[in-house]
């Protein structure tokens, strides 16, 4: 909650993937956060969602963050290489421009919190396209200013996608439960995780007081995930 008891309005970008559709699932269920969508063209919303929805041409973003003045930003932009055409600079456009430009009005317009929905092994120097723009954006965002930027790193999300049919992942998500075991180590981290458990702890990140960069893996973002289910149960009895 705000210091006033109402509940804090985050901003959400990204409102029609699996874990941008979970934060409104979530949120709406409960007082802690209020959402305020932002995007591109009109979209169904889950049953149930208690939210604000802005469309409007990304140009137009930095008007909407200087009307709304979220608490923070959560960002689950992101495209796939698919969907882009297999073409390089219409995935960077997306996963890298799109969400840095977003990412500057939202700063500019006093935004002191960001969270950023990421992938486990973004790294800019990597050799395949998709890690490396995850790390360069990552390297962007945190010369942009925030008081506080955490970013999370999961592994192959599990959950359902409206609209997207990606049968690669389905066959990923269905074998899940006997690859994790064998991903030790280093592969730990592309274990698989629950959308919904994503979604908590990005609320529950975006909440927090304390400035800083954080990364977080799996597990980081399960227990921020049980800090923020206490607080809403706190909320609830009060």
């Amino acid at each position: 909650m705000s210091d006033a008891g109402a509940p804090a309005r985050i901003a959400l970008v990204g409102a029609t993937g699996m874990v941008g559709r979970k934060v409104i699932e979530i949120a709406s269920a409960g007082d802690e956060a209020r959402i305020v969508g932002i995007a591109r063209r009109e979209a169904a919303l889950p049953p149930g969602a208690r939210m604000e929805m802005f469309v409007a041409e990304p140009d137009k973003w930095a008007e909407v963050f200087e009307a709304v003045r979220p608490r923070a930003l959560i960002c689950a932009l992101g495209t796939t290489w698919k969907k882009a055409g297999r073409d390089e600079a219409a995935f960077r456009a997306v996963d890298h421009d799109l969400v840095l430009a977003t990412a500057q009005a939202a700063r500019s317009a006093g935004v002191p919190n960001m969270v950023l929905v990421s992938a486990a092994g973004a790294d800019a120097r990597s050799k395949t396209l998709y890690m490396r723009v995850k790390g360069e954006t990552e390297d962007a965002l945190s010369k942009v200013g925030f008081k506080r930027l955490d970013i999370l790193h999961p592994g192959l999300l599990r959950g359902t996608r409206e609209g997207d049919l990606r049968f690669a992942e389905r066959a990923a998500i269905i074998a899940a439960p006997l690859v994790d075991p064998l991903l030790s180590g280093s592969w730990e981290r592309f274990r698989s995780i629950d959308a919904g458990l994503v979604a908590e702890a990005a609320l529950g990140l975006a909440l927090r007081r304390a400035g800083g960069r954080f990364t977080h893996d799996n597990e980081a973002m399960r227990r921020a995930a049980r800090e923020w289910r206490r607080a809403s149960e706190v909320g609830e009895a009060a």
